[in-house]
């Protein structure tokens, strides 16, 4: 036998006599340092909601494959997450 269930998928699991807790936080840190965004500050909204986007012509380019792993990594997560 392998032993007991600790993590899987991302989720950490702790079982308890009448309970079972899941957690997330060691998959969040992982993506934190995955995307080097350890040291970003946390706001409850990233983005103004009165501003207007436009394209940045000088600006420099985005790496796509970076991006959608972030989105999908964020993605993936989101759905597990919940609180009360």
């Amino acid at each position: 036998m392998m032993g007991e269930l600790n993590y899987l998928l991302g989720l950490q699991i702790k079982k308890f006599k009448h309970e079972t807790f899941l957690n997330q936080s060691k998959y969040c840190k992982e993506l934190l340092k995955k995307f080097d965004m350890e040291k970003c500050k946390e706001v409850a909204t990233p983005i103004s909601t009165g501003c207007y986007l436009d394209v940045d012509e000088k600006g420099v380019d985005v790496d796509k494959t970076k991006y959608r792993g972030l989105i999908d990594s964020h993605l993936y997560l989101t759905p597990s997450n919940k609180s009360n």
